[in-house]
């Protein structure tokens, strides 16, 4: 399961979701602008106050880490 903790006026939370569309990856959004109690979770988890914040089986990475994420979803690019 993947989940994005994001806002919509960020710029690599939307190309995230595209990179994650692209592989027809699935993907639960989280809009921590409206959802002070996510919010406070992302920091709990992440320690990060920015977003992305991105859970993938309970791993957690900051930001829009491409090689990252791809490691764990086994994405080849």
């Amino acid at each position: 399961m993947v989940k994005i903790y994001l806002t919509p006026g960020c710029p690599y939370c939307f190309t995230l979701k595209e990179y994650l569309k692209g592989h027809n990856i699935k993907f639960e959004e989280i809009d921590v602008s409206k959802d002070e109690k996510a919010k406070k979770e992302m920091i709990k988890k992440s320690g990060q106050l920015e977003v992305p914040v991105v859970e993938i089986d309970g791993q957690i990475i900051a930001g829009f880490n491409r090689e990252k994420i791809s490691q764990i979803l086994n994405i080849k690019d």
